[in-house]
């Protein structure tokens, strides 16, 4: 049976706390914006930041939270705009949909099932449509604050695109982001062993590291990253 892993309140303080990180969800918000389509839904909205930008620039969107008390705040936090649906969502599950994509960025690292999870997500799919993925990336950088979070396991490409491959997908485009994000994410959570949540140094990254680091990697794909972002087709 599908489960929601982790502890979840840690999780809202992590969701909180790096919602100040604006210019790296702006990056991530671009990178899935040629592949939504006109009526995308995006699994595991947490408090609907990426889907509130997302509904800035698509005639509707669907929002999705599995965890009850995180999915009264997204209605909450949604409830004045028309062009967002709410509903709720734990994955793997039997649904079909009709979606133009499936959008779901650092969800799957926390569903065991994640292949099932996958597939669910093509269900959803009309045929071509997209599903796009960030995970965290590297086994070797799972910390204690993966574990709090309810981390099962974090990626490279190509278990990445393994799963998408078991799952029916089709992958069109994998690959690394954020490479500096890795080398402080490691040493602030593994080698500190703090919790990324809202403070200094999240701003000063956010402020000054992140745009050098987002225009290098446009210009040259790096082969490391904090990330992984990856889209694959539903077979046609």
């Amino acid at each position: 049976m599908a489960k929601i892993t982790g502890d979840q309140r840690v999780q809202s303080e992590v969701l909180e706390g790096l919602a100040m990180a604006v210019n790296h969800r702006r990056w991530f918000v671009e990178l899935a914006v040629p592949y939504l389509g006109d009526n995308p839904i995006e699994i595991g909205s947490g408090l609907g930041d990426y889907a509130l930008e997302w509904s800035e620039r698509l005639p509707r969107i669907t929002a999705t939270e599995a965890d009850p008390d995180r999915l009264v705040r997204l209605k909450e936090r949604l409830a004045d705009h028309p062009t967002v649906e709410v509903r709720q969502m734990l994955l793997p599950h039997t649904e079909r949909g009709d979606y133009s994509a499936a959008v779901s960025y650092n969800v799957l690292e926390h569903i065991e099932d994640h292949v099932g999870a996958l597939r669910s997500m093509r269900d959803l799919i009309r045929p071509g449509g997209a599903v796009i993925i960030i995970v965290p990336a590297f086994q070797f950088a799972m910390s204690p604050a993966d574990i709090a979070t309810g981390h099962v396991r974090r990626y490279t490409k190509k278990s990445l695109a393994a799963a998408m491959a078991e799952a029916g997908l089709t992958v069109e485009k994998i690959h690394y982001a954020n490479a500096l994000g890795l080398i402080g994410y490691f040493m602030a959570t593994k080698v500190f062993r703090l919790m990324p949540k809202e403070g200094p140094m999240v701003k000063i990254y956010d402020t000054l590291v992140l745009p050098a680091t987002k225009a290098a990697e446009q210009r040259l794909r790096p082969p490391f990253g904090q990330s992984v972002f990856a889209v694959a087709r539903v077979p046609g």
